[in-house]
């Protein structure tokens, strides 16, 4: 059975409604996205790759309803065949049956746009509810927005500053109005500092957000091409991002002055960072390694030795602004010292773990934007009496600059002299591997189909020694 043959066929297996449930879910039921994916996929037996369905009463409701449509379809196509007595009810019956996935297919976007409408006013009501609540709030509210390294900013200043006062953030992902508002209705209210990530999907949801949060103090990580299949142009993502800016007037902003497109802005508090330092105070002797990054803050006369357990020079940076926010709050260079030093790398962004056969891994698989692919490229090329691995399925969401970026990965391997890449089979790893022989790179290539089967090969191919790094993990719902 030749692959069009099977892949046609896939639509009316059984497990046909459970994948298109699987998409809706995994695209968090915004409709464009998942028709985006419907029309992408080609074998619906092979949809949950990487994770499945969750199965949430959302979830199950829509399987319910969506079986019970089939078994509607497929009972008009019987009583047609059945009581129709001329001759077009051999052509209704074939339309109906052979039609009968597109039907489910679009069927579920009525369910979610009806869905939509029914939960817009809750929604609303939660929303508004958590707006109020939040007004009265007398915290600290401090606003991150950026195209990457949101949720390690948010760690990095729950963290640090966390060590002497009371600070609390939305869990995980939870950047979003709906998932921002659940986490306010759980404040106490005796809270001194309130740090919230801002998502950015389309244009004005940052706009939304800091209408909801009402920020002190705001920090802009930087802008780069990810989302850009959404945004469609960098500079919509740009835009979007600085509506922060746009919002805090005169308060303070914390900008990345190592990202080209987010230095270029001009407002009124404006206070770059950098890894060399932010404001009055600069870095000195910074050093990182496996075990972690150390540094001098130096102020005029006051200094500050801080080590972090984060890896990477890109972490000072955002060290240095924590800080500097510390600094301003009133704590002492003790309690800013012992709070760097409480940091560590989060789940899945640059998290070294060492097996028993002396490997180390580090697991950079929710990193998956440009920026964040040079940065650990760059902390890999500085490790020296290691062998080095790569693994990679390539970005997502690049949209238009798909092959440009990919192959500036390719490039930037190869300059590296990372000695191993493995490539996972994707529709963007071959930009990689053409990037590479651009540069002439003198390691080896090894690809592998899934993801999984190369995790699976990587213990019999690494030896003691060996650093091996997962760069971002590849969703089902991309080809």
């Amino acid at each position: 059975m030749n692959s069009t043959l099977k892949n046609f066929i896939s639509r009316y297996h059984p497990r046909y409604i459970r994948s298109l449930v699987y998409m809706a879910q995994q695209s968090e039921y915004h409709i464009r996205d998942y028709l985006a994916w419907f029309w992408r996929t080609r074998d619906f037996l092979r949809v949950e790759q990487r994770k499945t369905l969750v199965k949430t009463p959302k979830a199950l409701l829509l399987l319910v309803l969506s079986f019970g449509g089939l078994i509607l379809l497929y009972a008009f196509a019987l009583w047609v065949l059945l009581v129709g007595v001329v001759w077009w009810k051999y052509l209704v019956f074939l339309l109906v049956v052979l039609g009968a996935p597109f039907i489910l297919a679009y069927g579920l976007v009525v369910v979610l746009f009806l869905g939509r409408l029914m939960q817009w006013p809750v929604e609303y009501l939660l929303v508004d509810y958590a707006k109020r609540k939040l007004q009265a709030h007398k915290g600290l509210k401090i606003a991150i927005a950026g195209s990457f390294g949101k949720t390690t900013m948010r760690e990095i200043l729950k963290t640090v500053l966390g060590a002497t006062k009371k600070v609390s953030a939305p869990p995980g992902s939870y950047n979003t109005p709906l998932g921002i508002s659940s986490f306010i209705r759980g404040l106490k209210g005796d809270e001194e500092i309130l740090i919230f990530e801002m998502g950015e999907y389309y244009k004005g949801d940052i706009q939304h957000l800091c209408a909801l949060v009402r920020p002190d103090i705001g920090i802009i990580t930087g802008v780069n091409e990810a989302h850009l299949e959404k945004f469609k142009d960098v500079e919509q993502t740009r835009a979007t991002i600085f509506e922060l800016a746009d919002y805090l007037g005169d308060k303070p902003l914390y900008i990345n002055g190592e990202n080209e497109l987010a230095r270029k802005y001009t407002h009124a508090g404006n206070i770059f960072y950098t890894r060399t330092g932010v404001g009055k105070w600069k870095v000195e002797r910074a050093q990182t390694g496996l075990q972690g990054t150390s540094f001098t803050l130096r102020n005029g006369s006051e200094e500050l030795s801080v080590r972090s357990h984060l890896l990477g020079l890109h972490q000072v940076g955002p060290l240095v602004v924590a800080a500097h926010i510390a600094s301003k709050l009133g704590l002492t260079a003790e309690q800013i010292e012992k709070g760097i030093d409480a940091s560590k790398p989060f789940e899945h962004r640059l998290e070294p773990k060492m097996d028993a056969q002396g490997v180390t891994t580090l697991d950079d698989s929710y990193n998956g934007n440009p920026d964040g692919v040079r940065a650990v490229t760059e902390f890999l090329s500085s490790l020296q009496g290691h062998r080095r691995w790569y693994v990679t399925p390539g970005l997502v969401e690049m949209g238009p600059k798909k092959e440009e970026i990919h192959k500036e990965i390719g490039r930037q391997l190869a300059r590296a002299g990372i000695e191993k890449v493995i490539l996972i089979r994707t529709s963007v790893t071959p930009f990689i591997f053409a990037g590479l022989q651009e540069e002439n790179y003198s390691g080896e290539v090894i690809w592998f189909d899934k993801a999984l089967d190369a995790f699976s090969a990587l213990p019999n191919l690494t030896v003691k020694g060996d650093t091996v790094l997962l760069q971002n993990d590849w969703p089902d719902q991309y080809a």
